[in-house]
């Protein structure tokens, strides 16, 4: 469906197709609402594509006092693995201890026995340190007292913003990517009446009729809504990671460690067959329309801790295959240091004009919940949701007839798309039933999600409806040839077309995924100077310099 032909009565329409603006669709279908989502860029764009990729309890927030929070995320990762195998996966942490650096034993059994308790299972021990390094092997031994291994869970994040949108469109709900809300249309009392969007590419505009906003744009939300609170404003705050192969930082488990220039925690992660390193925690001032990147000085942080803990890995930026960088929305009144801000949710009102931010990925069921209930009195009359109902819908557990396809793949495949796997899979000629190289994703999903997931651009299938751009050398640049030929039928983009669209992502994929410059590469495989070396430089920049001395003297 398009702008054009859009129908213009509505019981509730969501603005932002983030992970918010997701949750609160599917919560809103389940309600028997009539309800419109619309984003200005494509489906989990911003935020909801750029996460660390953790569904987790947040263990940091209890030394910040955030015990609620905690609660919150700890309860809804349980629910999240129960609901969705395949698309949230358990996932074990290791965190060294060390001597006087970092948190210590005492502190963090404290903090891991609360987590624990809010599961209602144990999910952590502590190991000495000749078990905990054949756990790490590789991690630096210099006063290590050993570590405790806990439990989370890790999701692809855009994955889990698609499922939610797909099964709420196919229970009767509607979400336009590329189309912005312009205007919030009030009448002579200030209440809400309806909205006015605008595809952003055909510029086509349609007034659409409801009484009932919800804002969910995350760090765009002061933009619709400012904050009724002068003294409480969004603060954006950009996170950015390193992508590498698994051969080159090889971990089987996820390493939390203290960075040793700021008592930070930063992590390495597997994740979908790669390792991610991460994340930053600074102000971001750059214009939030455009892709955020990661800066140099992010670079180097990360690298920096990398060396530190792993000292025994030949690590260098040659390998890294990507890098990726997001926003997140957080709200602030006091002048804290980034990592110290909240990650709670707010919500504002506003005559029908509902306004949510701030939060985190783990709990955006709550939020969805909080968004529907600021908004129900705006709503014709409706039957909230059971809180303890399942989100998503059922899907098998075994596939009736397997394709040649393992029991781990087809639990992905259901974790990603629900029960429309089982058609992505029998359509599929067997050729495309294999994975991609360096992935877990098959070449039969890019032709399935290019036909039914509104897919705009090249960038939106590579870089969100599958993963191909940051998990593959150079975007997946070797496999564009098949990628043209599994697409092409499905897609409306003639030989010029395809072209422009190469060259977009391309263009894009340097900016937002590659390395900020090769200079930084270069800078940091550079071997230390032997002496001999180093005095040559010197004689030869003294006598550059006494040249110059006596050109100026004469």
């Amino acid at each position: 469906m398009n702008l054009e032909s859009l129908p213009e009565h509505w019981d509730l329409i969501i603005v932002g197709g983030g992970i918010t603006g997701a949750g609160i669709l599917r919560e809103a279908v389940r309600m028997n609402l009539r309800v419109l989502l619309v984003e200005q860029k494509d489906f989990a764009w911003g935020t909801s594509s750029r996460s660390s990729k953790l569904v987790h309890g947040g263990l940091r927030y209890l030394k910040e006092g955030h015990f609620l929070l905690t609660r919150d995320s700890v309860r809804e990762r349980e629910r999240l693995l129960k609901e969705a195998p395949g698309l949230v996966e358990p996932l074990w942490f290791l965190v060294p201890v060390y001597k006087g650096r970092g948190p210590g034993k005492w502190a963090l059994e404290v903090g891991l026995s609360i987590y624990d308790l809010i599961a209602h299972k144990r999910q952590h021990r502590f190991y000495p340190t000749s078990e905990f390094l054949k756990l790490a092997p590789h991690i630096d031994q210099k006063g290590l007292m050993g570590g405790f291994r806990f439990f989370d869970a890790q999701v692809d994040d855009a994955r889990l913003v698609l499922r939610l949108i797909n099964e709420a469109v196919q229970f009767g709900g509607f979400a336009l990517n590329y189309t912005a809300a312009t205007k919030i249309n009030r009448n002579s009392k200030d209440n809400v009446i309806g909205i006015k969007v605008e595809d952003i590419e055909t510029h086509a505009i349609k007034t659409l009729s409801t009484r009932a906003v919800i804002n969910a744009t995350g760090t765009w939300a002061e933009i619709l809504h400012p904050s009724p609170d002068p003294n409480l404003h969004l603060r954006p705050l950009r996170g950015s990671h390193l992508t590498f192969p698994s051969r080159i930082l090889p971990i089987d488990q996820a390493i939390s460690f203290i960075h040793p220039s700021d008592n930070r925690a930063v992590f390495v992660i597997p994740w979908e067959g790669v390792v991610l390193v991460g994340t930053t925690d600074l102000d971001h001032k750059e214009d939030l329309s455009i892709e955020p990147a990661i800066a140099e000085e992010e670079v180097l942080y990360l690298m920096e801790g990398i060396k530190a803990s792993f000292p025994s890995f030949d690590i260098s930026l040659k390998d890294c295959l990507s890098t990726f960088a997001g926003i997140r929305p957080v709200l602030s009144k006091r002048d804290l240091p980034p990592s110290e801000e909240s990650r709670e949710h707010i919500i504002w009102k506003d005559k029908g004009l509902v306004t949510i931010t701030g939060g985190k990925l783990t709990t955006f069921r709550k939020l969805a919940l909080d968004a529907l209930k600021a908004a129900k009195p705006f709503l014709p009359p409706v039957q909230f949701p059971d809180q303890n109902d399942p989100i998503f819908s059922p899907v098998p557990k075994t596939p009736e007839k397997s394709y040649g396809l393992s029991l781990d793949m087809w639990q992905n495949l259901y974790g990603r798309y629900g029960e429309s796997a089982n058609g992505l899979v029998r359509m599929a000629a067997p050729k495309d039933r294999t994975t991609i190289p360096g992935t877990r994703t098959l070449w039969a999903e890019l032709a399935f999600v290019a036909k039914h997931e509104q897919v705009r651009h090249l960038t939106d299938l590579l870089l969100r409806r599958v993963r191909i751009g940051l998990l593959t050398p150079y975007g997946g640049k070797a496999y564009l040839g098949r990628i043209k030929k599994l697409c092409g039928p499905v897609l409306p983009w003639d030989k010029k077309r395809w072209k422009q669209e190469i060259n977009m992502y391309f263009d894009q994929w340097k900016h937002a995924h590659a390395l900020p410059t090769r200079l930084i590469a270069d800078l940091l495989e550079r071997k230390p100077p032997s002496i001999l070396e180093f005095r040559a430089f010197i004689t030869f920049y003294f006598r550059k310099l006494f040249s110059k001395a006596t050109r100026i003297i004469g």
